[in-house]
C-alpha cells in the first residue's frame, strides 16, 4: 500500500510541474482530449495501463 502511496504522489509532483511550467500547453492537451472521440480515449486509456503494468512487472520482477 505504501507503494501505491508514493506512487500517487508522484503522479501529483508530475501533473504539477507540468501544469506550472506549461500552462498553456496543458489548456491546448485538454482541449484536445475533450474534442478526442470516446473511442479513442478508451484505447489509449487501456494502453496505457498496460504499459504501466508491464513496466511495474518489469521492474518488480
Amino acid at each position: 500500500m505504501t507503494d501505491f502511496i508514493v506512487a500517487l504522489g508522484l503522479v501529483f509532483v508530475l501533473e504539477g510541474l507540468v501544469l506550472a511550467a506549461f500552462p498553456d500547453l496543458a489548456k491546448k492537451a485538454f482541449e484536445s482530449v475533450m474534442q478526442a472521440p470516446d473511442q479513442m480515449l478508451r484505447i489509449v486509456g487501456v494502453v496505457s495501463a498496460v504499459l504501466g503494468t508491464l513496466l511495474i512487472w518489469l521492474i518488480r520482477g
